[in-house]
């Protein structure tokens, strides 16, 4: 049931993300819910209505109903799971929730919200005080919004809605960033992730430290580290960004890029180069065709703060997927 957590995160901030409606947030505002850090918590910390948390938080209802907040994803898609995160929420959590979700045109406002179609893909479920409440959502369909439904009322520190980005091909460029995890770009495999998850060298914006990016254990063998690209869509790729921003005494010595075309064949894009400590690098790959993946290689080990592969993606491909998550 957990094996959604792998999947990026479609409601972070960090893709765009963001609250745009909430019927009370009385106690602590809704925009908590999609911050990508961890939730914190400073006990005894109180301001003029009582004590902060790092969540949201409605005041206590003396009226029948429910409280709810809509969230905008910032990379639509198909959800795979939920987690429910009532992290320092204790004596004030809710103790069941619901989730809804829709397909918006758009940036539709407050009006064209509440007369969305809205789907339930998760029924009402009981909720744990200062846990992870992990879901699993089976509906296939790709959704812009989703709507948490708690009840009657409380704290909710995060909502992740974990799930597989399906970007919009009508707003997509001819040539785009094809390993971009906002547009679908993902790691299916690496040597090593002893410091840091490879999949956060495909995140949007430059690296805030070393610890925003992917970071191997060091080599003691002959052997060198990598890490596996499926990218949003097949695609020539043309050019490639290798950033060692912040890795300065443990950026590779060197690194270099193969292509992997859907039958399979292997195609040398990046020869084996020298890389900077701290630097970003932009190489012209070598012209090649078609390919479903790409394999970084760095040598012998070390980190990388962000990869970025550019190329003309397969637009029939783009569309097919779209498609095939519309309708139920």
């Amino acid at each position: 049931m957990e094996d959604f957590t792998a999947l990026p995160d479609l409601a972070s901030r960090a893709f765009g993300g963001g609250v745009v409606y909430a019927n009370d947030e009385f106690f602590a505002a809704a925009d908590h819910l999609v911050l990508p850090s961890e939730p914190g918590h400073a006990p005894k910390t109180f301001d003029h209505k009582g004590q902060v948390y790092d969540g949201w938080e409605t005041r206590r209802r003396r009226s029948p109903g429910h409280d709810f907040a809509i969230v905008r994803l910032g990379a639509p898609g198909v959800i795979h799971g939920v987690d429910i995160d009532t992290a320092f929420f204790t004596g004030n959590y809710p103790p069941h929730a619901s989730i809804e979700a829709a397909v918006l045109s758009g940036y539709p406002g407050p009006a064209e919200l509440a007369e969305a179609a809205w789907v339930e893909i998760l029924r009402v479920s009981e909720l744990k005080g200062d846990s992870s409440n992990l879901f699993p959502i089976t509906d296939a369909r790709r959704f812009t919004h989703v709507r948490l439904n708690i009840y009657p009322d409380g704290g909710v520190a995060r909502l992740r809605v974990h799930g597989e980005v399906v970007p919009d091909p009508k707003l997509l460029p001819k040539v785009f960033d094809v390993a971009a995890a906002e547009f679908g770009g993902r790691v299916v495999d690496c040597s090593n992730m002893f410091y840091g998850h490879p999949q956060r060298m495909l995140m949007p914006g430059l690296a805030q430290n070393m610890g925003d990016g992917w970071e191997t254990s060091r080599r003691r063998d002959t052997a060198n580290d990598w890490v596996l690209v499926q990218l949003a869509a097949p695609a020539k790729l043309r050019f490639a960004d290798l950033d060692t921003s912040h890795f300065k005494g443990n950026a590779p010595g060197w690194a270099g890029l193969t292509g992997i075309t859907a039958e399979g064949d292997q195609v040398e894009l990046l020869p084996k180069t020298a890389l900077r400590p701290d630097t970003p690098h932009r190489f012209s790959l070598l012209k090649g065709p078609q390919v479903t993946h790409a394999r970084l290689d760095v040598f012998p080990d070390g980190g990388m703060a962000r990869l970025r592969l550019h190329g003309r993606a397969d637009r029939d491909q783009l569309w097919a997927r779209m498609r095939q998550c519309l309708e139920p």
